[in-house]
């Protein structure tokens, strides 16, 4: 099973968590600055050193990727939206079956090394994403600074490169008119608060991106122990918010079954109105509410109503209006399986 259909610990909070590194080749120019000719270049020396790094890892070509396949990793959170949207599909991924870590190569820097799992485990994912830093640097050169450590094409991930992240979802925090505080005492700690799919996305159904701040000064297991000092008070935050709304019972109960009910008896919804009702569906399953669901079902329910995924699914395209009903059908598929 893959990473992001599993549950992990404190995984009815903690959707997930991520450790990304950044490198770039010591003999080779930022992306940004690099012609089309020494991109190629790059690529095709990472790719000759692919084999030796283990993991069974696949070499995946950009433009040997269709864009819904693209999407759908982008909407697994796999890869950024960015590399997905990118005109000049002049990168490649390197990435395993269980698609737990996936390389991004040539996207804002040369390599981006990322290592994902579910719910909190931030010290694991630290671990294996070093164990991956530690092959690639015994077969290539990265830039690096006795003063300031790994260089990287954007100045906030000088130092150790290390981007920590975890997803979480907030609907308690957000019915009892706290989120935006306890978000603000995150910030104030040092740590970015981003929509689900990044830098300057949208929260999506109560799921926000926390990260740390600060790359330059810290090393990767304080910057990590920072942040996952941080998540548990969050996590402690909204579970007392739960408790608070689970004191009247009545009315969360109401709120949770008429988005059950909406989502099982719908003809058409549009994937924001989905992710609404998933957040609410989410909750009620993970309080005991709605015992007709389990985590398993409600993580499907979450990847195979986006619009991508949903037509991986399906095996076709399909317009918005198409997406609208398909969707509908893969929710009872999934529920009455």
């Amino acid at each position: 099973m893959n990473w992001y259909l599993e549950s992990g610990k404190d995984s009815d909070i903690v959707i997930s968590s991520r450790v990304r590194l950044a490198r770039n080749l010591k003999d080779f120019k930022f992306k940004r600055k690099m012609s089309k000719k020494e991109k190629e270049e790059l690529l095709e020396k990472i790719k000759f050193v692919s084999p030796s790094i283990g993991y069974e890892l696949k070499f995946l070509y950009l433009k040997d990727i269709d864009e819904i396949t693209r999407m759908s990793l982008v909407e697994k959170h796999i890869i950024s939206p960015e590399m997905a949207l990118d005109k000049e599909n002049d990168g490649a991924i390197l990435i395993n079956d269980d698609e737990n870590i996936c390389i991004m190569i040539n996207e804002e820097d040369h390599i981006r090394i990322q290592v994902f799992t579910s719910g909190l485990d931030l010290q694991n994912t630290l671990n294996l994403a070093i164990e991956l830093d530690k092959k690639l640097d015994e077969m290539l050169t990265f830039s690096f600074n006795e003063k300031y450590g790994y260089l990287t094409a954007c100045p906030t991930n000088v130092g150790t490169g290390l981007r920590a992240s975890v997803m979480v979802h907030l609907p308690a925090l957000k019915m009892t008119g706290n989120l935006s505080k306890i978000l603000k005492i995150a910030t104030n700690f040092g740590m970015t608060i981003r929509g689900a799919y990044g830098e300057e996305t949208k929260a999506i159904g109560d799921i926000y991106q926390i990260s740390n701040n600060q790359t330059l000064g810290m090393s990767e297991k304080e910057i990590v122990q920072n942040l996952e000092n941080i998540t548990k008070k969050i996590i402690e935050q909204e579970r007392l918010a739960r408790k608070y709304l689970a004191k009247n019972t009545d009315d969360l109960e109401d709120k949770v079954y008429r988005s059950y009910g909406i989502l099982t008896n719908a003809r058409k919804l549009t994937s924001d109105e989905c992710d609404r009702l998933l957040s609410d569906i989410k909750l009620g399953t993970d309080l005991g509410i709605i015992s007709e669901l389990n985590d398993k079902k409600v993580k499907e329910l979450c990847l195979y109503t986006n619009p991508a995924n949903l037509q991986k699914r399906v095996g076709k395209v399909l317009d918005v209006n198409q997406r609208d009903k398909e969707r509908t059908k893969v929710i009872k598929q999934i529920i009455n399986r």
